[in-house]
């Protein structure tokens, strides 16, 4: 390997000054230690870029090593992010390495700290992850190099704010088959549990064992002597549940080895249980009880409801039982001429069903996840998409070109690249890079970030005066806090409410509808910054977006706020009692902007409460202002 000083003179041969320069100064972000990180990061450390920032929950594991080639044996069960570190710091000692073993949606990694890097790479093999760091990057305006691998195929894109699609301009389907890293040492979702109970449980016992590799004698030369220490421990561990096959105590060593053991493991990395709910171990002697071929029979029998844990536990004994019985025979009909039979999974196996069922549920409990039926889980069962480790080192070099276009700033010059070996035409296939989708749910909002006096701040003061007041919203509009609605129109007990009483803290995301605007969708998204010191005034404050002026000014920008509002419709005559139309007065003329509400009525606001829609037998739909001035009666033709 050449020495740093020479392969930085490479580098300008090859870059120029220039671009070498920045490259040498830029401070980049990649979340992703695996496939493709590993490939990544050895190319961003030898083209000399600054400073690297690794960002990796998961620990490594015994089948990362055919494709992840910065780990190795004895680097089993430790940080991905800070094992990758090390070990490619030795390709370049100029460059800065920081790791982070650390779930990206931890509330460290907020906007502020995503707005110190000049990109961000991704190397990530979930959706949910993927569309979290696109989210950030736009919200801190900061280049993202987007990255994936399934199989063979391969794709890189370059995604800027404002000049190209980005991650979920494009809708996408939820996975069927899932890469064996995400659903080792975190799993989060029920296809987790049972990829992990059909690939590696079922595997482990009655297939072929991956620890099967001969052991490794490193203890008088590593510094990690413990931790090959406790390898050893398991690797004999499970040779001893193994061999034990068909005996009394074989159900027990088994379940308490998966979910007991190691689950205590699992549980001792504290750093990776800080923001989430930790694994609950269970002991097979203090909840496992006995059961009768009856209760197995009438547990088998409805395989559409879900079972509780004794039936599971009752499920997982039995189905492990007649598994032994066919190994057994398997080996005796054998006659020792062939390797010891294994079994796969089938989902029209009954056996192997079972076994898949009882165990993935088992490891949801332990997880805190929601268990499923025997019919779900045959639903769900998918194969696994084998990793490529050429298909991760084309895709990590892609990158890097697509980054020194970044570095330079010319962002409509990068491409889109297909990676696809079995195509027609050719191996790489690229393109323009792809406009913003103007529907996006994503990229086409406009995003602000608000500073909040979390001591004071109501939801009446996010909604009444800031986003009608300052920002021109009407009444009909929406507020969410992800998953959970805190305001419309017709939930407003909780206006009074301080948002913290809400669960809405630093660094959280609230959505806004405009349910007046044509096609009601999210079109504002808040990112909440917290002020550790009290605000003078308002509670609320905006960083990006300037209050709504009451009088026309020229001089102030346009609301970046997408609105496409409802058509006009012709006036029927009736007016608000001061000679001018209803419909129009809440629209400037010809530009389908809100006005604010003292402007739209000449000062004179009107009462803030909704319309009402009163029926009777006579009257098929009369709407009601409930004001002081009067009704407006409007036909309902």
């Amino acid at each position: 390997m050449a020495p740093s000083k020479y392969r930085d003179g490479f580098n300008a041969q090859s870059l120029g000054v220039d671009l070498n320069r920045k490259v040498k100064e830029a401070r980049v972000l990649m979340v992703g230690a695996g496939g493709i990180g590993c490939e990544l990061l050895k190319n961003l450390v030898l083209a000399g870029f600054g400073e690297v920032h690794i960002v990796d929950l998961d620990t490594i594991d015994l089948s990362n090593l055919n494709r992840q080639f910065l780990f190795r044996h004895e680097h089993i069960k430790k940080s991905k992010a800070l094992v990758a570190k090390e070990a490619a710091h030795k390709f370049n000692p100029n460059v800065k390495l920081e790791a982070h073993h650390a779930n990206i949606k931890d509330p460290q990694f907020n906007v502020d700290w995503f707005k110190h890097f000049a990109m961000v790479f991704n190397a990530l093999d979930n959706l949910d992850a993927r569309r979290h760091v696109n989210k950030m990057c736009l919200a801190a305006d900061v280049p993202l190099v987007e990255s994936g691998t399934t199989g063979f195929n391969g794709q890189v894109q370059v995604i800027k704010k404002g000049i190209t699609a980005c991650y979920d301009c494009t809708p996408k389907e939820i996975p069927k088959s899932y890469p064996v890293c995400t659903i080792r040492s975190t799993p989060s979702q029920p296809i987790h549990c049972i990829v992990w109970a059909k690939s590696y449980l079922l595997s482990e016992i009655f297939g072929a064992s991956e620890d099967e590799s001969p052991e490794m004698d490193h203890s008088e030369d590593s510094e990690n002597a413990k931790e090959i220490e406790k390898l050893r421990q398991e690797s004999q561990a499970l040779k001893k549940i193994r061999e034990s096959m068909g005996t009394e105590p074989f159900p027990q060593l088994l379940f308490d080895k998966v979910y007991k053991d190691d689950v205590v493991r699992l549980r001792s990395m504290e750093e990776m249980w800080k923001t989430r709910r930790p694994p609950e171990p269970l002991e097979y002697s203090s909840i496992a009880e006995a059961a009768s071929r009856e209760d197995v029979e009438k547990t088998l029998k409805n395989g559409q409801r879900v079972w509780d844990l004794q039936e599971n536990i009752t499920v997982f004994r039995d189905s492990l039982e007649r598994l032994s019985k066919r190994t057994a025979k398997m080996k005796a009909s054998s006659k020792g001429d062939s390797a010891d039979p294994t079994i796969t999974f089938d989902k029209d196996d009954e056996d192997t069903l079972d076994f898949v069922t009882a165990g993935a549920n088992l490891r949801s409990i332990v997880f805190g996840i929601e268990t499923k039926s025997r019919f779900d889980i045959k639903q769900m069962a998918g194969n696994i998409i084998p990793a490529i480790a050429t298909t991760n080192a084309i895709v990590a070099g892609l990158c890097v070109l697509q980054a020194y276009k970044v570095l330079r700033g010319e962002f409509t010059s990068t491409k889109e690249v297909f990676l696809s070996p079995f195509a027609p035409e050719r191996l790489l296939a690229s393109g323009r890079p792809r406009d913003p989708n103007p529907d996006c749910p994503v990229c086409s909002v406009a995003q602000t970030r608000v500073l909040v006096d979390m001591s004071r701040a109501t939801l009446k003061d996010l909604v009444e005066d800031f986003l009608q007041l300052e920002l021109g919203y009407g009444e009909e509009l929406v507020v969410n806090h992800g998953d959970n609605l805190l305001y419309d129109p017709d939930e407003t007990e909780n206006l009074a409410r301080k948002l913290s009483e809400l669960g809405i803290k630093g660094d959280s995301f609230l959505t806004i509808v405009d349910e007046d605007d044509e096609n009601p969708r999210v079109n504002l998204v808040l990112n909440v910054q917290e002020n550790r010191t009290a605000l003078d005034g308002k509670p609320i404050k905006s960083l990006d977006i300037p209050a709504k002026q009451a009088s026309e000014d020229s001089s102030t920008p346009p609301s970046p706020i997408p609105r496409r509002k409802k058509s006009v419709p012709q006036s029927n005559g009736h007016t608000n009692g001061n000679g001018t139309s209803t419909s129009l007065a809440v629209l400037e003329s010809g530009s389908g902007k809100k006005r604010a509400a003292a402007e739209a009525f000449d000062g004179d606001t009107p009462s803030s409460k909704r319309s009402k829609i009163i029926s009777n037998d006579a009257d098929d739909g009369v709407i009601v202002l409930d004001d002081t001035d009067g009704a407006i009666l409007i036909d309902d033709d």
